[in-house]
């Protein structure tokens, strides 16, 4: 195996695992954690396409290497909201889950005898 299959590999474990990790995970700080793991083997497939010109003689294609650093700094900043926006829901709340308590039955109009 060459390394470039190895770090692809990589890539679509950390991007499984992510994905099962933001489908299984009900807390929402888990679901922030899944994604950017999610995200990081994105950036890891996308530094594998640019390496994969090295290999054949080429220089390294600039273009992957550039949407990965713009993607690190959207990341980083989305994930600085995402927390942020839980931080501020757990002061309102009391609570940093996002399922409501009250049972289905009490929003249904009772007014109707």
């Amino acid at each position: 195996m060459t390394d470039t299959t190895i770090f692809g590999l990589y890539a679509a474990a950390a991007v499984g695992f992510g994905l099962y990790g933001l489908i299984t995970n009900p807390q929402p700080l888990r679901k922030i954690v899944a994604f950017n793991l999610m995200g990081s083997g994105v950036f890891l497939l996308l530094g594998v396409v640019g390496r994969r010109g090295a290999a054949a003689g080429f220089g390294n294609d600039p273009v992957p290497q550039a949407l990965v650093i713009t993607g690190i700094v959207v990341a980083f900043s989305a994930t600085a909201l995402a927390v942020a926006l839980l931080l501020r829901l757990f002061q309102t709340a009391g609570s940093a889950t996002l399922r409501d308590d009250a049972p289905a039955s009490a929003s249904i109009n009772q007014s109707g005898d």
